[in-house]
């Protein structure tokens, strides 16, 4: 089977988006696409497990009582890792539905901190994702950007160890925030403070060739290299990359390293496979676990491609 054809046998979510990134579709059929999300398949399935009390899982970010080896890892079924997937997929901010999921969790509190929802957490791992769900939903994250603005460390990026002593940003900790910023950005115009912060951000990724240790030139993290949806929290090179499609702009030499990373991945057949799911209790699977042709890393890797062809 094509490989836009077997992408295009998927689930609305995936739909949509290849149809606008890959397949010059209309923005008629796109939209129409789109607003299947709501309705159909992962998307409503997400939002119909959304409690009585506005949350899913009880909590907006770690549900009580679930252990931190629960699962094999952290668990993904809180508000707000279920909020990101549904951004992930596209879930339109402008629904009925999704208005609905917003309202209900707007009034919840963080048990670090106390403050509601959309004020943030005191992590900027943390507060990068609400500046990005809340810019994304149409909420008003103006003083969470702020503060994260503040927080912005020295080499450029952000780390959640900060509050620790530590002095060097974190891959993970700094795609959070830049996701958060961009998304902002887009939704708001932003400021000046705020997008300089933004590039200053994005130098520190581009200075370590989205892989690399600036002080030694090795691979900082080997897992970097596999590609994993969702991504949760954290980083990877196809992720990094993604973001830098998402900006735009003219192509950059220092990333040449990691977009043929990307293309040696890419299968006889033409798709690109999950390769590191990140462990912990999720409310349903959308492929078959890794090793298994991934509609995901296929959509990512090949709007990736598509961004840097000459």
């Amino acid at each position: 089977m094509p490989v836009l054809e077997w992408l295009l046998s998927g689930d609305p979510a995936i739909r949509w988006q290849v149809l606008r990134d890959l397949a010059d579709a209309s923005p008629d059929v796109v939209t129409s696409e789109r607003s299947r999300v709501a309705t159909e398949g992962w998307g409503a399935a997400l939002l119909a497990l959304q409690d009585d009390d506005g949350q899913w899982a009880g909590d907006p970010y770690w549900p009580a009582g679930i252990d931190a080896h629960e699962d094999g890892g952290q668990p993904w079924v809180a508000s707000t890792y279920t909020l990101l997937l549904l951004r992930d997929l596209g879930l339109d901010p402008g629904s009925d539905q999704a208005k609905k999921a917003i309202a209900g969790v707007r009034e919840s509190r963080w048990e670090e901190g106390g403050h509601f929802y959309f004020e943030g957490e005191t992590e900027p791992c943390i507060n990068g994702m609400v500046v990005a769900l809340g810019a994304y939903f149409g909420e008003d994250v103006d003083r969470l950007v702020a503060r994260l603005l503040g927080e912005q460390l020295e080499d450029g990026g952000w780390n959640c160890e900060a509050e620790n002593g530590s002095v060097r940003s974190s891959f993970d900790t700094t795609i959070n925030v830049l996701e958060g910023l961009l998304e902002h950005e887009r939704a708001t115009g932003g400021s000046p403070a705020a997008t300089e912060a933004r590039r200053r951000g994005e130098e520190y990724l581009l200075e370590r060739g989205l892989l690399r240790r600036k002080s030694t030139g090795e691979v900082v993290d080997p897992a970097w290299l596999l590609f994993s949806f969702p991504t949760r929290w954290h980083y990877d090179v196809l992720r990094g990359l993604e973001y830098f499609r998402v900006v735009g702009g003219r192509l950059d030499d220092r990333i040449v390293e990691a977009v043929e990373l990307v293309r040696s991945k890419r299968q006889p057949d033409g798709v690109w496979l999950l390769e590191d799911t990140h462990p912990g209790r999720v409310h349903f699977s959308m492929e078959d676990g890794d090793g298994s042709p991934s509609r995901w890393n296929t959509l990512r890797a090949m709007r990736v491609l598509a961004w840097q062809r000459p």
